[in-house]
């Protein structure tokens, strides 16, 4: 039997800050909510049309984004794609799409919240280190 793929590469905009809570075995469980833009044409005008994700964090990875993670802030996520189904109290069948991210990367500038935690901000001087002419050549093992 074929091995079956579900895997999600998005890039968005935090909705909101992160919610950090534990399992009563200690693992750390990240949930966010992610907004992705796409343009679509609509009456012969471009325009913007939101598509709003939840995605969960598991484990160390979730303990570390708490630090750095604030609304707005832009990030690229990868991972799987959870179906979600129950039953309401009035009978009534519900579904919803997650997201398991098994990574997440932080895009464009530094957050607030990270500067305020003692992050340090890359000096102009580290940025330009490899503009500079620098041989890595003796690093690469082909």
């Amino acid at each position: 039997m074929a091995n079956d793929i579900c895997s999600v590469f998005l890039i968005g905009r935090l909705t909101r800050e992160m919610e950090l809570s534990y399992t009563p075995g200690k693992t750390a469980i990240g949930k966010m909510s992610l907004a992705v833009n796409r343009r679509v044409k609509k009456n012969d005008q471009w325009v913007d049309e939101a598509s709003f994700f939840d995605v969960t964090v598991f484990g160390k990875q979730a303990e570390n984004l708490m630090k750095w993670l604030t609304k707005g802030r832009q990030v690229a996520v990868t991972g799987t794609l959870k179906q979600d189904r129950w039953v309401s109290k009035d009978g009534k069948k519900s579904s919803r799409i997650a997201i398991i991210a098994d990574n997440v990367q932080f895009l464009g500038g530094q957050s607030d919240k990270a500067q305020q935690n003692g992050v340090p901000v890359q000096s102009e001087e580290a940025e330009g280190f490899a503009e500079e002419g620098f041989d890595y050549s003796e690093d690469v093992p082909f």
